[in-house]
């Protein structure tokens, strides 16, 4: 059996001032051509290593494409997303017959002219290669299900959890299931349910952790085949922007919309026991002095990379500042102007510094801090999602009047606390913790944190569903309205 396999991924934030271009790939998280899976784990080639290892174990051949994921931005330019689409199409028709294609993309990649990237490159594939080939694809479950996507691929399985820490377990499951195909064992049919929802679920919390562990209790029993749950994404300014089901059957269409619909229902029904509750920047602060025993971690989920915010807002940092707070570390603010003049001055220096607040309006303004430079590293990192290394670049390490800052020149969200550790900053006898990040800082923060807690600062990406300005999805969907299922609001 030969099976290609290739990566092309971002996320895009349409609202984001920050556009994605031939950079955003090239300098980005991660660019290969042709040799992505035989590089180490950097989140972004993950699956591909993993498609790699099992093909190779199971004697098939492996033909490679491109492995790239650009850092969440603006909407790519056209000729970007083309040039990347038609290298990936170029070197499928070079491979010739193959049997099985597996695609890692993230499902909200959208461009000037293509609202759905991953649906046109499926479609394309598809014509290239056939109506008898296999056809998977993995995506990051913050995605934009569409009918092109369902209907170009035999498999589409996203990530189950949030922080993303499965990357290689969905990997796995999507090969076995395309080969599987290949070989006539199964013939999976894809089915989707409208959940009518936007909003984020958090997958380590109850009771989402719980319908995680029932998705996966139903795979493999009673013809089905596999089981996801499409939160969407929310700051993408497209149709099809919202939560969905996807169940595979083995050729039986009722089935998967049956069940699809059935724990859509559930989803439904929980929708307030998963909403997140997010304090103003104050009573976050406030939570975290009241406390003792460790530090307690507050989430800036406004200004996240890794939704395409630009990673540069001051507002807690300001009034960190304002309230006089001692004890607290905050990062990582994308600022490589200040990380150039840390560099210049020196290990030891103290000087006036303009951090943050520089790419627009989300970015707010920047703060003036007398500061002591601590540590300056030419090339940071630190630990990624599903063990991969995230890459900030030159960065430093600067303090302020009791607070202590991360500068980075790579826009890149926090991740594990290393992000501060890596450059000698100690967590254990601070009050206070901000990490810019959603919730992928949680799975490697929970154990050192006393308490999580998120907040609802000025940003790019505000957790403020209802009033996002779409101008595409015509469908009701809640918290907008109540009730998206009732007669009245129903299309």
């Amino acid at each position: 059996m030969k099976i290609f396999i290739a990566g092309l991924a971002t996320e895009t934030n349409t609202f984001s001032p920050i556009p994605t271009g031939w950079a955003g790939f090239k300098d980005g998280r991660i660019w290969f051509r042709n040799d992505g899976s035989r590089h180490p784990a950097v989140s972004g080639n993950v699956p591909l290593i993993t498609w790699r290892r099992l093909a190779e174990a199971d004697g098939h051949e492996v033909a490679e494409s491109l492995c790239t994921f650009a850092q969440p931005a603006g909407t790519t330019l056209k000729h970007v997303y083309e040039g990347l689409r038609d290298m990936l199409l170029d070197d499928l028709r070079q491979a010739g017959p193959v049997d099985v294609v597996l695609l890692f993309m993230h499902g909200a990649m959208v461009a000037h002219g293509y609202d759905d990237c991953e649906g046109d490159t499926l479609a394309r594939v598809r014509e290239v290669v056939g109506p008898g080939v296999k056809i998977g694809i993995e995506l990051d479950l913050h995605c934009h299900l569409t009918e092109l996507m369902r209907t170009s691929a035999d498999a589409i399985i996203t990530y189950k959890e949030y922080p993303h820490i499965d990357m290689a377990e969905r990997a796995e499951e999507l090969y076995a299931l395309c080969t599987r195909a290949a070989r006539g064992e199964v013939n999976p049919v894809t089915a989707y349910h409208d959940c009518r929802m936007i909003s984020m679920w958090r997958t380590p919390q109850e009771p989402m952790k719980s319908f995680v562990a029932r998705m996966q209790a139903l795979e493999g029993k009673d013809g089905i085949l596999s089981v996801s749950f499409g939160h969407g994404f929310p700051w993408g300014d497209v149709e099809e922007v919202g939560a969905k089901m996807v169940v595979i059957a083995d050729g039986d269409v009722s089935k998967a919309e049956a069940l699809a619909k059935t724990l859509g229902e559930e989803v439904w029904a929980m929708r307030e026991a998963t909403s997140t509750r997010h304090d103003t920047i104050d009573e976050g602060i406030d939570h975290a002095l009241a406390g003792t025993g460790g530090p307690m971690v507050l989430a800036d989920v406004a200004d996240n990379a890794g939704g395409g915010a630009p990673s540069d807002n001051t507002a807690i940092l300001r009034r960190l500042v304002d309230r006089g707070v001692k004890g607290a570390v905050i990062g990582c603010f994308w600022d490589p102007q200040s990380v150039a003049f840390c560099q210049e001055a020196g290990e030891g220096a103290n000087f006036l510094l303009r951090i943050g607040g520089k790419c627009g309006p989300s970015s707010g303004d920047p703060v003036d801090l007398m500061v002591t430079v601590r540590k300056v590293e030419n090339d940071f990192f630190q630990t990624g999602l599903s063990g991969g290394r995230a890459s900030f670049g030159p960065s430093a390490w600067v303090s302020a009047d009791g607070i202590d800052i991360v500068l980075t020149s790579k826009r890149q969200q926090t991740f594990a606390p290393d992000a501060f550790t890596g450059l000698g900053i100690t967590l254990e006898d601070k009050a206070l913790v901000v990490v810019k990040s959603t919730q992928h800082f949680h799975a490697a923060f929970a154990p050192v944190a006393r308490e999580i807690r998120y907040v609802a600062a000025p940003g790019a990406i505000p957790p403020d569903y209802a009033n996002i300005p779409f101008t595409k999805r015509t469908r009701p969907f809640w918290p907008r309205v109540a009730d998206p299922f009732s007669a009245s609001n129903s299309l």
